[in-house]
């Protein structure tokens, strides 16, 4: 019989190292490995020389597809979402696609379901050159991690980034939102100028700064109004309680005298002005209601809905715009830059207007 030797059996194949690995092991970012690999001056002889005996005592063999791929143009956007159930975010993606369109860019969209794990993973996945730069609004989970690694090294790795709506203020990049501190104020306004004056707060992102902004919007909104503040009149619930809202909600109008509510979303303004109604009251007689985002709910509930418009498509349309003058060295500025859109108060029939309420 043959002896078969060791070298005659069939090959496990082994894993290929990559530059993400050889990085992992240093903690040192990507770019710094690839610069020590090609002997730049910017790396110290001593880290350079680490990197390189690592490497090749791995066996490292660069990726020259993927390099290829990174330094042509892939005319290419990259879009990152928390979800795909909002209204508003559909707007974002209307505007974005418009001008991608207008300026010969595709684009890509990708949905985190608020993981961070998954906005990183999706990150991951489209640096490899599929796409030349990323619109991003972060997962609820990264905001509360408060870890912003995986854009600041995007950013380092030449992949520029344009966060919108909800935002790292910490990460250089680009930014666009809208004033939600004055919206909510303005808000306020809007409701005790049709005579309002217990006035509820029911919010779904408290612990975000989107819902923060309108919070504090609120209550300086009193302010300004000369109203006093009633914590009691301020209702925070869980999102994915979507189910119970009802439950959550009924207790805020039992217990407390109120005439009017501003909610963070459509759907509490819609289970708002539902159980408003089966208490009896009527809108917008003696009862208002007011809902962030001007979506489809707001215009086929009974009666239809008074929201603060975001300008959803505006927002896409900028942070689109806002990209595509950073990858073709159109922003001269090297300083990134905040944009604000202004939002607006779209009258319907859940609140009174404050023209008819003058004349009376």
């Amino acid at each position: 019989m043959k002896k078969v030797l060791k070298t005659d059996l069939p090959q496990q194949s082994m894993k290929k190292i990559t530059i993400k690995d050889i990085a992992s092991k240093f903690n040192v970012s990507i770019s710094t490995v690839s610069k020590a690999l090609n002997d730049s001056y910017e790396i110290s002889d001593k880290t350079k020389d680490k990197i390189q005996k690592y490497a090749k005592k791995k066996n490292y063999k660069p990726n020259f597809n993927a390099i290829s791929l990174k330094k042509r143009r892939t005319k290419t956007i990259g879009i990152v979402i928390p979800n795909m159930l909002s209204y508003f975010f559909a707007q974002i993606f209307k505007g974005v696609e418009k001008v991608a369109n207008d300026n010969g860019y595709k684009i890509i969209t990708c949905i985190s379901n608020e993981s961070y794990k998954k906005e990183v993973e999706t990150m991951e996945m489209l640096s490899n050159g599929s796409i030349d730069g990323f619109i991003i609004s972060i997962a609820k989970e990264t905001e509360l991690k408060k870890d912003y690694s995986h854009f600041e090294m995007s950013i380092r790795e030449g992949t520029p980034i344009v966060m919108f709506d909800r935002i790292a203020t910490s990460v250089g990049c680009d930014k666009v939102v809208v004033d939600d501190y004055k919206a909510a104020k303005k808000t306020v306004k809007h409701l005790v100028n049709t005579g309002c004056k217990n006035i509820a707060f029911i919010s779904t992102i408290s612990d975000m700064n989107v819902g923060k902004l309108r919070y504090n919007g609120y209550v300086k909104g009193l302010e300004k109004q000369n109203i006093p503040f009633n914590k009691n009149l301020v209702l925070n619930i869980e999102e994915e309680d979507y189910k119970k809202y009802e439950d959550i909600i009924k207790p805020l109008f039992d217990n407390n005298e109120i005439d009017s509510v501003i909610t963070t979303n459509e759907k509490i303004a819609v289970t708002v002005l539902k159980i408003a109604q089966e208490k009896g009251f009527k809108v917008p007689e003696n009862f208002s209601v007011i809902g962030f985002s001007n979506g489809i709910l707001a215009r086929h509930s009974s009666p239809t809905l008074t929201t603060v418009s975001q300008h959803g498509e505006i927002m896409g349309e900028a942070a689109a715009q806002m990209l595509i003058d950073k990858l073709e060295n159109k922003n001269l500025n090297k300083e990134v830059t905040t944009q604000i859109i202004k939002t607006d108060l779209v009258e319907r029939n859940s609140t009174k207007r404050f023209v008819e309420l003058s004349k009376a």
